[in-house]
């Protein structure tokens, strides 16, 4: 019986060992499904979700497509966040070879001189020379402190990776948005520039119109009128244009060529509509909520290695070679030693800077629990904004279309009744200048929604 004392008293205290903190993903912080006005009934049935779409098939414009391939080679934040993955990946190659033993080789020569006051006899030298293999300092890993450590800069690889996936989106994102910006402003810049010509000649005609006593000087006066708004317009968007490109040319990173950007913004088709009547779950996929669940992983392994250190810290020290005070007799058999070294070390006090520790490491673990529910939070707010904009930017875009095409016909009957003497010219101007005023609202309108898309497939997690 006493022979199985000790065995009894092992087994009683292993099963004490403390085990990892076991992870539970907290309850989504937000509705199960979206807020009337964004439950998504917009959109084409069947298509996939946002994360399930690679950029490349959601950007169907090869120009722009070009433009984010420059963007994603050469832009210095993104390249910061692939680093940075880099190097948490490599601290965390460095915690994993924690588990293992460290050997190591050497050899070593002494050669001293004992005098002759020590050696009570004639000068003595003394050599000794030594070969072996050994292990330094490897800890048991008994009560999972190194396991946890190693499952925290796992978590926290894994999140940085997320950033750099969340980088990247928002990186196309950001591009995507300022190319349609700045192909909008040259639409605009186009069509300003046609009416200049346009009021230019009108203006021309009346003026000699005005010379030959048809037309009067107030006609004039307000055909001119027209020509100086037109051109106070091709400049200001002379200047958004010079912007625009600039803006796209920091957030690529490299110089662009002049013909980059279209100019005219393109049609709906080319961006990829996104399934309609997904749940608020599918928040869950986007990477920086994803970042923020591995962080809050790390914090919950945290909690294992601190609950680790109120336990003994057992390391094993051991070595075997050959050792010899002759280089001659060193490889012979009878020169063998080997050195067998283990190390508890047992907390006894430490004026309570342990359970500070841990009690610290739990805080760290609620504050990375409310990270992650304001992330799903932030990203719900985002998600249902831009869906509830889906519906009325398409009503929005039909209605401004249809007063185009009202206008454009009211200019076009203007122009027949001032030709026919019926009416003066201020109507014709008029008519006009609202037809000029909605085109550019069509514009932006059209902007607006293509824009739409580009930040639904951002705020739903698009993929990379």
């Amino acid at each position: 019986m006493r022979r199985h004392i000790p065995l009894i008293a092992v087994s009683i205290f292993l099963c004490g060992c403390p085990r990892p903190a076991q992870y539970v993903r907290p309850g989504l912080p937000v509705p199960a499904t979206w807020p009337a006005g964004a439950a998504g009934e917009a959109g084409t049935p069947g298509a996939p979700a946002p994360a399930d779409l690679k950029w490349q098939e959601f950007f169907g414009d090869q120009r722009l497509r070009s433009t984010i391939e420059l963007a994603l080679a050469n832009n210095r934040d993104l390249r910061m966040a692939s680093l940075n993955s880099e190097r948490v990946q490599a601290l965390y190659r460095i915690q994993r070879a924690e588990q293992y033993p460290a050997v190591v080789a050497s050899a070593s020569g002494d050669v001293y001189r004992v005098p002759r006051t020590l050696s009570g006899a004639d000068d003595e030298t003394v050599a000794q020379f030594r070969v072996g293999v050994g292990v330094v300092s490897w800890e048991l890993d008994l009560f999972g402190r190194v396991r946890s450590l190693k499952s925290r800069a796992l978590e926290q690889y894994l999140a940085s990776e997320q950033a750099r996936a969340a980088t990247q989106i928002s990186l196309v994102a950001a591009v995507a948005n300022t190319y349609l910006v700045l192909a909008a402003d040259r639409e605009i810049l186009a069509l300003s520039r046609e009416s200049v010509n346009a009021q230019q000649a009108v203006y021309e005609l009346i003026r000699q119109s005005r010379d030959i006593g048809i037309a009067s000087d107030l006609e004039v006066r307000q055909a001119q009128t027209q020509v100086e708004a037109a051109r106070v317009d091709v400049a200001r968007y002379s200047g958004q244009v010079v912007l625009g490109e600039q803006a796209l040319t920091l957030l690529v990173g490299a110089s662009l060529a002049p013909e980059t950007a279209s100019s005219n913004l393109p049609d709906l088709g080319v961006l990829k509509d996104v399934a309609p009547g997904m749940p608020s779950d599918v928040l869950l996929r986007r990477p920086d909520i994803l970042a923020a669940e591995h962080q809050l992983k790390a914090a919950n392994a945290n909690i294992g290695a601190a609950r680790a250190a109120f336990f003994p810290r057992i390391s094993l020290t051991a070595a075997a070679g050959i050792i010899s005070s002759d280089l001659t007799n060193l490889f012979k058999p009878a020169a063998g030693t080997w050195d067998f070294n283990p190390q508890a070390t047992i907390p006894i006090f430490d004026a309570g800077a342990r359970q500070a520790n841990y009690d610290a490491v739990r805080v760290e673990r609620d504050m990375a629990v409310a990270a992650y529910e304001k992330a799903i939070q932030t990203a719900f707010n985002e998600a249902s904004d831009a869906l509830s904009l889906r519906t009325t930017l398409q009503a929005q875009q039909d209605a401004q279309q249809a007063l185009v095409n009202a206008l454009a016909e009211t200019y076009r009957l203007s122009e027949i009744r001032y030709k026919s003497g019926i009416d003066s010219y201020l109507s014709v101007l008029i008519a006009q200048r609202a037809l000029y005023n909605a085109q550019q609202s069509l514009i932006v309108v059209r902007l607006a929604r293509l824009g739409n898309l580009v930040t639904l497939y951002k705020v739903l997690g698009g993929g990379v």
